[in-house]
């Protein structure tokens, strides 16, 4: 927009028309008012570009409001066209027809001021006297007039929307010390409904003399709150009709959570909400545990913590496949004996409760129960098992290239790691396969193409090439390096024995208890669980077992050995440490080696040496013992599934005293007592 060309006239404005009997003619209505204006030559073309905008999600919002717009190659100047309807027209909001209804056209190459207009447009509807006044408007110039008031192009360098609370409150006396909630609010479109939700709460909280700080996860991007902004706030409200963001950010903070509309609709009350569980020690909180230094909170991501991030994503999606088919396959030989992996699939699948004879013909005669229902149970969790084994490098592939392209990197990225097992690349496959596909869905996303196509680009277009693409460079150019790659590394395994197996049950002890739980520790663990397939549980003893074996009875090793640290020398610990180890007896029992952070965090020079000593030893013993484990989570719990059960607990009780004995020693070199340097500080 110039100065020569306002983006909203008199002759741009119509009040009290029906423009036709829905929406598809109301569009077209506008579009002929925009020709009339002779803002565009083609009124067929822009209807057309406005109602494909429209069919890929409907534009009515509450409160009898309705704004279809669109990316045009039919205007050269942003326009905005205005119908007071009488009577009303269905553009699909819940609470009936519009009788507002704004055209907005920009440019095909205007997309931030497209954007902009929306956005300043969107929070301008949620206030009743912007929409009260375009009613009760007598005259075109009137309804000119009152939007230009709101909407202006380019933004004013004055404060920003979301100041426009702390400027009303300041014109009020300040409380001694105001409370501050931040909130983030998205939409799946993120273009109208995220921004009125933002302005709702803020319009709430200025009411209820309460500091927001709001993020709108949109279509335009989003400026992420800052760490201290965070930190500092009370409570959180996630507003949001799609997943937000990065919500480790806000973890420990009491959250109200509901879709945008009832930010809308209810804003006071979700800050009265909010307010309330600040104060109650009961309320519902983000899970998880802030970490003071991620950078990801104040928007600024290094390629270390971008390749981190990556990869976790496609790691801890792909966890739950390996706990749960791991586990299944582990509880089907307790069940059915080993013997289950021949027939298995097939009796699960062709037998029923009600055939259970013809199961005794099967040959099951290791199993621990003695009975056709054991077996016939045995095969069908078998069956569960190495089925869900089956889709572990495709998810870990699929949700790599989630974290780089978003959704429409999940089809290609499936697609990758479903190669990566046909060419036989392993979980190295589905690494590499899940970063190509999200790198070619993410620059295929970013390609400028015209409106008709824009709504079908995240669900066909994309998809489609980045399968494409990415699976023939797969398929031709990786296939052999990969599959010759992880050959080498199989085989490698296969050939372990005596001393290098030691070492590598030292190197992965190292790496479990480094970080307990952070890359280091994720990278050991995704090494030993990308080996469990389900023909490698099967064989009981295969090199992979022995790996998973020495991972998790190293990952157990840091937080028993400090619990029992606690009760032997209590002295040494303060009294939350002290109540620290009370739980972390069960969470080393259950192979979650994070319950030695809090001990790490206070004393990390003793600590971290002490503990990595001895998940090394408990890693070479395992190793050096041969003990398998066909079970990847769950720690002593799944001894039924653990090869040398006798070597599994004695390699896990020499580790923990070391760890144990080491910390006690380190700490004792300090002669004075935890308590009075507590007492002291």
């Amino acid at each position: 927009m110039t100065a020569s060309t306002p983006m909203i006239t008199e002759e741009l404005v119509r009040l009290d028309v029906s423009l036709g009997a829905d929406k598809t003619e109301t569009i077209r209505g506008l579009a002929r008012l925009a020709a009339d204006a002779g803002r565009t030559g083609n009124a067929d073309g822009l209807a057309a570009d406005a109602l494909a905008r429209e069919a890929t999600s409907s534009t009515g919002l509450p409160g009898g409001i309705a704004i279809p717009h669109c990316r045009t190659e039919h205007v050269d100047v942003p326009t905005l066209v205005f119908a007071r309807l009488e009577p009303g027209t269905d553009f699909g909001a819940k609470d009936g027809p519009a009788d507002l209804a704004f055209l907005i056209a920009a440019p095909a190459g205007g997309d931030a001021t497209h954007l902009e207009v929306l956005t300043q447009l969107a929070r301008a509807l949620v206030r009743p006297e912007f929409t009260d006044g375009l009613r009760q408007a007598e005259t075109p110039a009137d309804v000119v007039s009152l939007v230009d008031s709101v909407v202006k192009l380019p933004a004013p360098a004055a404060a920003p929307a979301g100041a426009a609370p702390a400027a009303a409150a300041a014109a009020e006396p300040a409380p001694a010390a105001r409370r501050s909630i931040v909130a983030v609010t998205a939409c799946p479109t993120g273009i109208a409904h995220t921004y009125m939700a933002a302005e709702a709460l803020e319009a709430a909280a200025a009411r209820a003399g309460v500091d927001i700080h709001v993020e709108t996860q949109g279509s335009a991007g989003s400026t992420p709150l800052s760490r201290d902004t965070i930190h500092a706030a009370s409570a959180a409200i996630f507003a949001a009709d799609v997943g937000v963001r990065e919500r480790g950010r806000f973890a420990g903070l009491p959250v109200v959570a509901s879709g945008v509309k009832r930010a809308i609709d209810d804003g006071d009350a979700m800050i009265a909400e909010a307010l309330r569980f600040a104060d109650d020690p009961n309320a519902p909180r983000v899970e998880g545990t802030a970490t003071a230094g991620d950078s990801s909170s104040t928007g600024e991501e290094s390629w270390g913590l971008r390749i981190r991030r990556v990869l976790m994503t496609g790691v801890s999606y792909m966890i739950p496949f390996v706990a749960a088919g791991g586990l299944l396959i582990a509880l089907s030989f307790l069940l059915g004996g080993y013997t289950i992996v021949g027939p298995g699939q097939e009796i699960a699948t062709t037998n029923s409760l009600f055939n259970l004879p013809d199961l005794q013909a099967a040959g099951l005669e290791d199993a621990l129960f003695d009975s056709p229902l054991m077996a016939y149970l045995g095969a069908v969790l078998f069956t569960l098992g190495g089925t869900a084994f089956s889709f572990l490098v495709p998810a870990l592939a699929g949700y790599i290239a989630y974290a780089i392209a978003d959704r429409p990197g999940i089809a290609p990225g499936f697609v990758m790691g479903a190669i990566a097992v046909i060419v036989n690349s392993g979980f190295l496959g589905g690494i590499v396969g899940g970063v190509l596909g999200g790198l070619v869905a993410h620059w295929i996303a970013s390609w400028k193409v015209p409106v008709w196509m824009r709504g079908l680009m995240p669900v066909v277009v994309i998809p489609l090439l980045a399968t494409m693409i990415s699976g023939a460079v797969m398929l031709i150019v990786l296939a052999k390096p990969l599959g010759a790659l992880m050959s080498a590394l199989r085989d490698g395994l296969n050939s372990l024995s005596g001393g290098s197996a030691i070492i590598l049950g030292v190197v992965l002890g190292l790496m479990m208890a480094f970080d307990m739980g952070g890359p280091l520790n994720k990278t050991a663990y995704t090494f030993a669980t990308g080996g469990l397939t389900a023909a490698a549980v099967a064989s009981g003893d295969a090199p992979e077992l022995t790996i998973m074996a020495s991972v998790m009875l190293a990952g157990m090793v840091p937080p028993l050995a400090l619990a029992l640290a606690t009760v032997v020398r209590p002295k040494l610990f303060n009294v939350a440490e002290r109540e620290n180890g009370k739980a972390a007896w069960l969470l080393g029992a259950s192979f979650i080696t994070e319950g030695a952070i809090p001990f790490a965090a206070a004393d990390p020079a003793r600590v971290i040496p002490s503990i990595m000593a001895g998940s090394a030893v408990t890693g070479a013993l395992s190793m050096a013992f041969g003990v398998t484990l066909s079970a990847p989570h769950g720690g002593i719990f799944v001894f039924f599934a653990v090869g040398h059960v006798f070597y599994f607990f004695l390699s896990l009780l020499i580790g923990v005293l070391v760890a144990a004995g080491l910390v006690i020693l380190l700490k004792s070199l300090s002669h004075t007592d935890a308590e009075e340097v507590t007492a002291t500080a």
